[in-house]
């Protein structure tokens, strides 16, 4: 059985500190640091290093669409916990509007859309002059407690 990581809150509600001290797989090996995560909003950043690029010197196009499913992913998993649900990704639209070689990366992820069963996020990515380099789309479907995840009952928590 899968378990899902216990989250703490700050006072106005952020679970960013909590995240940062739990992180691990991916979001760890990027390097991606949370700094704010709310069920409204989710701002993390990222510091260009060479794990983060491709042959041509810039980051990777993957680097862009995993930070927005991870925001993203943590904002819908944020809204739908206190329902006793677990979000999947079921579509990633992420489109690459400029390179970047070097420096820090934000990414913001808010809500588009969120009901019963289906969660909509969108989420920017921007440089450290606050360019857009690539922006995201994510769609989630919200699963019940108990209900297999790739062969896992997720266990509520």
């Amino acid at each position: 059985m899968a378990n899902r990581p216990i989250l703490t809150a700050s006072a106005d509600g952020d679970f960013a500190a909590s995240l940062n001290t739990s992180l691990g797989g991916w979001s760890a090996a990027m390097g991606l640091h949370f700094v704010r995560a709310t069920a409204d909003e989710v701002v993390a950043e990222l510091q260009i290093g060479p794990n983060h690029k491709q042959a041509y010197g810039i980051v990777h196009g993957g680097v862009h669409s995993g930070v927005i499913e991870t925001i993203a992913s943590v904002g819908a998993a944020l809204f739908a916990l206190p329902q006793g649900q677990s979000v999947v990704g079921l579509e990633n639209h992420t489109s690459f509007l400029l390179a970047v070689r070097e420096g820090k990366m934000r990414a913001t992820a808010q809500p588009l859309m969120r009901g019963r069963r289906t969660q909509v996020w969108e989420a920017k990515v921007t440089d450290e002059k606050d360019r857009i380099v690539a922006t995201g789309r994510v769609r989630f479907i919200a699963l019940e407690a108990d209900t297999p995840l790739a062969g896992e009952i997720i266990v509520k928590r």
